[in-house]
């Protein structure tokens, strides 16, 4: 089966920043590692090998014939510059903390019923409004 380079898939494949990365357990030379929950690839111990692109479950470390170490997201410091740069804004940066945060208000608000719920985030008050999935019908009753 070819997927490369058709049919073209557009979507971004980027690194989940594991726990325990699959990626560095496979590095021979240990040039990878968890520094402040983010998953870095130090290039004065890799070797190149690629094992880091064979063992990430999500494909996310990548090669390029102009880069001599394999390479992949280090979410730029903590300020990710694609999610700066998408002109759609597809693209968000959710502190660990915040992961499930979506899920749970949703859960929440088809649970209450609710339109929408306010919030405060980074000192700034917010206003998240439901879009309701389900139609309530009257069961043919005028």
């Amino acid at each position: 089966m070819v997927a490369y380079p058709h049919p073209v898939i557009r979507m971004p494949i980027i690194c989940h920043h594991c726990r325990k990365p699959k990626c560095a357990e496979n590095c021979p030379t240990d040039a990878i590692e968890v520094r402040d929950g983010v998953v870095v690839i130090d290039e004065e111990k890799c070797i190149s090998c690629r094992q880091c692109v064979i063992s990430c479950p999500f494909g996310a470390v990548f090669t390029h014939e102009d880069i001599e170490t394999p390479f992949k997201c280090d979410l730029c410091g903590g300020d990710p510059e694609c999610v700066k740069a998408c002109p759609k804004q597809a693209l968000i940066f959710v502190p660990e903390h915040m992961i499930g945060e979506e899920h749970r208000v949703s859960s929440l608000l088809k649970y209450a019923k609710m339109k929408e719920i306010e919030y405060v985030e980074q000192g700034e008050k917010k206003i998240l409004k439901y879009a309701e999935t389900e139609k309530v019908t009257d069961g043919g009753a005028s």
